[in-house]
C-alpha cells in the first residue's frame, strides 16, 4: 500500500520537533508527543484487544492501525524519519494471545500466565528484549504470575509478530488476556490496570535499553521517555474534578460557627457533658455532585500514570461528600476513618512519649507570661508575607479574611487565609504558624495552580498528611517549634485515638486537662476540632506527616518536589516521573522560611536523623 497523502506533513513536523496527532480511516491514529526513536504499534485487525490498545496509547510516540498493510507504509516512513533524527530507531509491536491458555476450570488456584517477546537479532535489540523480559518477570503479581518465552522474530507465528520482515530493529510482545475469564467480556477492572501499567513500563524499559548504547537520547530514567503532553481528555477532566472539589468547603463545613457559646456552655455545665455545636448549612447537593463524580470519564486519558492519580481523587471526594452527608451522624467517624485513617499503635506511641517527655518543660514554660499577638496583628503580618511572595510570583492572589464564624486559629481554604477574630497567642508564634499556613498551605495551591493542571493545587489523594507534616517542618525551620505546639500535636493524636475508641468528649476533655496537664481553654479548642461534625480523624496526621517526613530526610529525599503542588509522600516518585517527563514545571515559588538564618542548619541536622523533641527550639 501507498504512503499515506498526509506523510509529508508528519514528516515535516518530525524534522521540526512538532508533536502530531493523525487520526485516519477505520480508527487509525498516529500519535507523536515529541519524536523519540522507536514507534509503539497495535494492530486492531479486527480483535478487541483492550489492554494492548491501552499500551500501545499509554505511549508517547504510538500508532493505532486497522491492520498491517495499512500500518506498514506509515512505519516505514516514520521510521525512516526518526532513524535519520536519532541515528537509531526501535519499532515496539504490541498485542495479546488468542487466549489465557494456562488458565483452566480445574485448577485449584491462579496459575501462571503466558508472555511471548520475541526480537530480531542484531545488537541492541536482544539486550532491549531482555531488559522487557527482566521488567515482566519482576512484575508484582497480585493475582497472577507472569511466564515469559523469549525467541528470535524469525520464529515467531503471523500471530505472534505483526512485522517479522521489517527492516528495523523489532521487538513484538504478546500476552494473555487474564484480564478477563476466558470466552468472556467481562473485564477485572484492577487487573486490567496493573497489566496496561505494567506492560507499559516494561517497554519503556525496552526500548531505553535499545537506546542506551547509541546514546541517541540522554536518560537518567526510563520514564523520561513517556509523554511530556497531555491529551485534550485529561484537561477536561481535570477541570469536572476540579469543579466539584470547588464546589465545598470539606473543613469549613465540619467546623461549628458556635465555638465561644459552646466553651460558655461546657464550663457552665462543670465539664460534664458535650456542648452543642452548629454548623453551616450545606451549600453543596451531595447527590448532585456524586453523580457528577462518577460521570468523568478517565478511559481516553493515554497515560497510566494520569489515570492512576485520578482515580484516587475521584475515591478521595467521594469519601468527602459521603462525610458531609453523615455531618452530625454516628457513621460520620467510620467514614472519617475510611478517609484520614486509623490512629496506629506506633503513632499513638510516639505521641505518649512526647507528652510525657515534655511534662515538666511545659510546666515551666507556663510560670512565663508570653507577649500576646491578636488577629489584628496576624492579619497585618499575613498581607506582608503575601505581598512578598506576590512581588516575587503575580499568580500568588491570595487574601486574608477576619471570621467571626471560626474557632481560635487560622486555616486555609482555596486562595484565602481565615483568621478568627477570637485568636490570641503568643507573638513568638506568629511567623512560624504563618509560614504553616501561608508558606506552605497557599504557595502549595499557588505552585500546584501553575502546573497546568488544576489537581495539583486541589491536591492529589491524601495529600493533607504530608502538606500538615510540611508545614510542621516550616515552623521549626522559621525556629518557632516549642514545647506547647509539639505537645499540641502530640495531644491531637492522644485524643483522636480515644475518640475514634468511643470516648465522649467530655472524658476526652477530662483526660487532656487531668491527665496530661492541658490549661482547659486549649483543651477544649483541642477536643473540639477531634469531635466536630461527629467525630473527625484528621487532626492524627500532623504527627504522622511530621514522622514520614522526617524519615524522608533522613533517607536522603529532597524537599523541592513537594513545593510543586499539593502532594503525599506516596506521589513522591510520581511526581519525580512527571516532572521528568517534563509534565510538570520548576515550583513558581520556593518558601521564604528556607532563607530563615538557622534554616539551614536544621534541615541539616534533620537529614541526619531527628525526632519530634529534637525539634523543639528552647
Amino acid at each position: 500500500m501507498a504512503e499515506p497523502d498526509w506523510m509529508a506533513e508528519v514528516l515535516d513536523c518530525i524534522a521540526s520537533g512538532k508533536s502530531v496527532r493523525k487520526e485516519f480511516g477505520d480508527g487509525g491514529r498516529l500519535h507523536i508527543d515529541r519524536p523519540l526513536p522507536f514507534l509503539c504499534v497495535y494492530l486492531e485487525a479486527g480483535r478487541d484487544e483492550a489492554v494492548a490498545r491501552d499500551v500501545a496509547s499509554a505511549n508517547a510516540v504510538y500508532l493505532l492501525a486497522p491492520d498491517a498493510d495499512i500500518a506498514r507504509p506509515i512505519i516505514e516512513a516514520v521510521g525512516a524519519a526518526l532513524q535519520e533524527k536519532f541515528g537509531t530507531f526501535l519499532l515496539l509491536d504490541i498485542g495479546e494471545l488468542a487466549e489465557d491458555a494456562l488458565l483452566t476450570d480445574d485448577a485449584p488456584y491462579l496459575p501462571p500466565f503466558e508472555v511471548k517477546v520475541f526480537h530480531t537479532g542484531r545488537e541492541p535489540a536482544p539486550a532491549a528484549a531482555q531488559a522487557l523480559v527482566d521488567a515482566v518477570r519482576n512484575f508484582e503479581a497480585k493475582f497472577r504470575t507472569p511466564v515469559v518465552e523469549q525467541s528470535a522474530l524469525r520464529d515467531a507465528s503471523p500471530q505472534d509478530a505483526a512485522f517479522p520482515d521489517m527492516r528495523f530493529p523489532c521487538i513484538s510482545v504478546r500476552f494473555a488476556p487474564i484480564y478477563r475469564p476466558p470466552g468472556s467480556q467481562t473485564i477485572y477492572p484492577d487487573l486490567r490496570e496493573r497489566l496496561v501499567a505494567n506492560i507499559f513500563d516494561a517497554g519503556l524499559q525496552a526500548v531505553a535499553a535499545f537506546i542506551k548504547p547509541t546514546a541517541a537520547v540522554k536518560l537518567t530514567t526510563h520514564r523520561q521517555l513517556g509523554r511530556k503532553a497531555f491529551v485534550d481528555a485529561v484537561s477536561r477532566a481535570d477541570r469536572s474534578i476540579d469543579d466539584i472539589a470547588s464546589s465545598f468547603d470539606f473543613l469549613l463545613a465540619v467546623t461549628p460557627i458556635n465555638a465561644d457559646s459552646a466553651w460558655q456552655e461546657f464550663k457552665a455545665g462543670g465539664f460534664r457533658q458535650a456542648p452543642r455545636f452548629l454548623y453551616r448549612p450545606l451549600t453543596v447537593d451531595i447527590e448532585a455532585e456524586k453523580r457528577r463524580l462518577f460521570t468523568v470519564a478517565f478511559d481516553r486519558f493515554e497515560d497510566p500514570v494520569l489515570h492512576a492519580l485520578y482515580r484516587e481523587k475521584q475515591q478521595e471526594l467521594d469519601l468527602q461528600l459521603s462525610l458531609l452527608a453523615a455531618r452530625e451522624m454516628p457513621r460520620f467517624v467510620e467514614f472519617g476513618r475510611a478517609l484520614y485513617g486509623p490512629v496506629e499503635p506506633s503513632l499513638l506511641e510516639v505521641a505518649i512519649r512526647i507528652l510525657a517527655d515534655t511534662a515538666d518543660a511545659s510546666a515551666a514554660a507556663q510560670k512565663i507570661e508570653p507577649e500576646i499577638a491578636d488577629c489584628f496583628v496576624l492579619d497585618r503580618r499575613a498581607r506582608v508575607m503575601i505581598s512578598g511572595y506576590q512581588k516575587q510570583y503575580a499568580g500568588f492572589e491570595a487574601t486574608v479574611e477576619l471570621r467571626d464564624d471560626l474557632p481560635s486559629g487560622l486555616m486555609v481554604s482555596g486562595n484565602r487565609l481565615l483568621v478568627s477574630r477570637s485568636t490570641l497567642m503568643d507573638r513568638r508564634r506568629v511567623e512560624p504558624l504563618l509560614s504553616h499556613e501561608v508558606g506552605v498551605h497557599l504557595l502549595t495551591y499557588f505552585n500546584g495552580s501553575a502546573q497546568g493542571l488544576r489537581l495539583f493545587r486541589s491536591g492529589l489523594a491524601g495529600y493533607e498528611g504530608m502538606q500538615e507534616g510540611l508545614a510542621v517542618f516550616a515552623e521549626y525551620l522559621s525556629g518557632g517549634m516549642t514545647v506547647d505546639r509539639l505537645r499540641l500535636i502530640a495531644a491531637r493524636v492522644v485524643g483522636c485515638a480515644m475518640m475514634l475508641d468511643g470516648a465522649p468528649f467530655e472524658d476526652t476533655f477530662a483526660s487532656l486537662t487531668h491527665s496530661h496537664g492541658f490549661e482547659q481553654g486549649d483543651a477544649f479548642n483541642l477536643v473540639l476540632r477531634l469531635y466536630r461534625g461527629g467525630g473527625l480523624a484528621k487532626d492524627a496526621i500532623y504527627l504522622r506527616g511530621l514522622l514520614q517526613l522526617l524519615d524522608h530526610l533522613k533517607g536522603g529525599g529532597a524537599l523541592d518536589p513537594f513545593w510543586m503542588g499539593k502532594i503525599s509522600a506516596s506521589h513522591f516518585t510520581v511526581m519525580q516521573e512527571l516532572s521528568a517527563r517534563g509534565l510538570l514545571k520548576a515550583p513558581a515559588l520556593r518558601p521564604d522560611f528556607l532563607t530563615h538564618p538557622h534554616a539551614q542548619v536544621r534541615l541539616n541536622k534533620a537529614r541526619q536523623g531527628i525526632s519530634p523533641l529534637d525539634m523543639i527550639d528552647l
